[in-house]
């Protein structure tokens, strides 16, 4: 084997066509960079658009009553009664009800990030019933003779920050990971008094758009700070067991209400997403097999060049395996070429984009290379295995004087 396959060898050189095989390297870099590209895009992305809120029970509805014209507001309050939150609890979809608790009183708060001030304003905050917070109960408690206040923040506070504030001065981009660089300080006043609370943030939630406190300091601190006050809830939690069920909707449209849940418009969101990086997949893959195209017809034309001493090489002795494998080891190599050429430019393309990934959804960029990398080994396997069987069948045919020049 040795010493035959130098002779294979120098008959393969003499006929390369460099250009031809570039050209093979450069289409098939395009289609497959696009494919792995589209692919670990999908899966970096598509995860963070479905998952459930990481803090909040996953088979919530938060039930308001419809906002009309102003006039209509004024004839009818926008808080739940008694009677209506009876009723809706009655209800055979709910499974239970629990309401919103707004502070009464006037909340100052200050958040810094990695000993910067960002944020100096009056802020809302609010509470629900512990059973609908999915938080270990030792991290949700809050202790009356404590000034430490567990919080959970809206995550678009963290966006606008790591968009409109960070990125203008150079601070540090906060995500999931970095909870500890946020100090956030509570100023409350009411009745007379005033009281300094320190916020341990314990993450963010997509699905609220107010600083969420455990009910037990809401209810000490309105009672201290608001007692007089005893405002209806303008906002209510119930879970149910199936979100689609067409009685919720019907319900809701009957008596007014509104569901304020935004997992309808993530679901579109997501299928155009799916639909959109499937399309340029397809692109992708129809390059990569033109590109496979261009590859097969320069081998048949090395081979073909050949047909006659290639023949003759197999009537000496040589079998149609020896034959074939430079021709194999040559498609192999510049098949692992384009591979590593493209998880290359994916893993350059994914660094910049995962930054805008990472900013918008507060996450901390666990998420790996190895869906794109998988793929291409994949890939990598099938296509070269077909390129074989084809180089290997050229060979035989030529083998029983099937094919000659």
């Amino acid at each position: 084997m040795t010493t035959r396959f130098p002779m294979v060898w120098k008959l393969l050189k003499k006929h390369i066509s460099v250009p031809q095989f570039v050209g093979f390297v450069l289409a098939n870099l395009i289609g497959m960079t696009i494919v792995l590209l589209g692919f670990q895009f999908y899966r970096d992305v598509v995860p963070l658009l479905t998952s459930e809120d990481g803090f909040l029970k996953s088979d919530y509805v938060v039930v308001s009553k419809k906002v009309g014209t102003a006039q209509a507001i004024s004839q009818r309050s926008l808080s739940f009664t008694p009677a209506e939150i009876e009723d809706l609890a009655a209800q055979p979809f709910v499974d239970r009800v629990g309401q919103f608790t707004a502070a009464e009183f006037k909340v100052d708060a200050s958040m810094s990030i990695d000993g910067k001030q960002v944020l100096n304003a009056e802020l809302p905050i609010e509470s629900v019933p512990d059973e609908f917070v999915d938080v270990p109960k030792e991290e949700w408690t809050f202790a009356e003779d404590s000034t430490l206040v567990p919080i959970i923040l809206p995550r678009s506070y963290i966006t606008m920050y790591n968009f409109g504030f960070a990125q203008n001065r150079a601070l540090p981009k906060v995500s999931e990971g970095l909870v500890s660089l946020i100090a956030f300080d509570l100023r409350i006043h009411g009745n007379g008094q005033e009281a300094q609370y320190k916020g341990k943030v314990i993450g963010f939630s997509g699905r609220l758009n107010a600083i969420l406190v455990p009910q037990s300091f809401m209810e000490m601190a309105n009672q201290r700070f608001a007692p007089n006050a005893n405002t209806a809830p303008t906002r209510l939690m119930i879970t149910t067991a199936n979100l689609a069920e067409e009685d919720i909707t019907q319900y809701m449209e009957d008596n007014g209400f509104e569901a304020e849940d935004d997992r309808l418009n993530t679901e579109k969101t997501t299928f155009f997403l799916r639909l959109m990086i499937t399309v340029v997949m397809a692109i992708g893959l129809v390059i990569s097999l033109l590109s496979f195209y261009i590859l097969m017809l320069s081998i048949y034309l090395l081979v073909q060049k050949n047909a006659d001493k290639l023949q003759n090489l197999l009537l000496i002795g040589y079998r149609p395996s020896q034959v074939a494998r430079p021709y194999q080891l040559l498609t192999i190599a510049l098949n692992v070429v384009v591979l590593l050429l493209a998880l290359l430019v994916v893993a350059y393309l994914r660094s910049h984009y995962m930054r805008v990934v990472e900013v918008l959804f507060s996450t901390s960029g666990k998420a790996t290379l190895l869906p794109a990398i998988g793929l291409g080994v994949l890939l990598f396997v099938v296509v070269t295995l077909l390129n074989m069987a084809v180089i290997r069948r050229k060979i035989v045919r030529i083998w029983h004087g099937k094919e000659r020049v």
